[in-house]
């Protein structure tokens, strides 16, 4: 009995170690999305973030950036992304659609990667009018990842002269 209490008091104080903002995760998956085009004039890109924080964005159309640039943000940025995705994650290895309670069109899509060190990839497909409780605030958490990559000024919506919509 004397030598429980000492080692519940041990068990309870090992829970208040943390490993410091910048170190990174021991070997985890690589994080990515891309995103679609609408109807209009919305951005077409991706992003890529790889546990050490390193991000790898790629603008398409409609973006203020064009073509590839690339940052190092952190293992906190790869933190606050895989975070923001978690509860959204499928089964390791399969790739679904988000399920709709109503659909409204011409609305961009994501396509979310989570891809193992040993190229095993997890998939999630969302099109934004693909309307549900839960797609509204997986819209949410997809709207912050540009802020949280650092990546917010280079997706940042513009239209170009000449530019045609989608």
């Amino acid at each position: 009995m004397k030598l429980i209490a000492p080692l519940a008091a041990l068990a309870l104080l090992s829970g208040c170690a943390s490993l410091p903002q910048d170190t990174p995760p021991a070997a985890g998956e690589t994080l990515s999305y891309s995103v679609g085009p609408c109807f209009g004039f919305c951005p077409v890109y991706s992003a890529t973030v790889s546990p050490d924080g390193h991000v790898t964005y790629v603008g398409e159309r409609h973006t203020a950036v064009l073509g590839q640039q690339e940052r190092d943000g952190g293992a906190g940025t790869y933190r606050a992304v895989a975070s923001a995705l978690a509860a959204y994650r499928p089964e390791t290895g399969a790739t679904e659609q988000t399920t709709c309670e109503a659909q409204a069109s011409d609305m961009q899509n994501y396509r979310i990667v989570w891809k193992a060190v040993d190229g095993t990839e997890t998939v999630l497909m969302h099109d934004r009018g693909c309307r549900s409780a839960r797609n509204e605030e997986l819209n949410k958490a997809m709207e912050s990842l540009p802020g949280k990559l650092g990546i917010a000024d280079w997706a940042k919506q513009t239209t170009r002269p000449g530019a045609g919509r989608g």
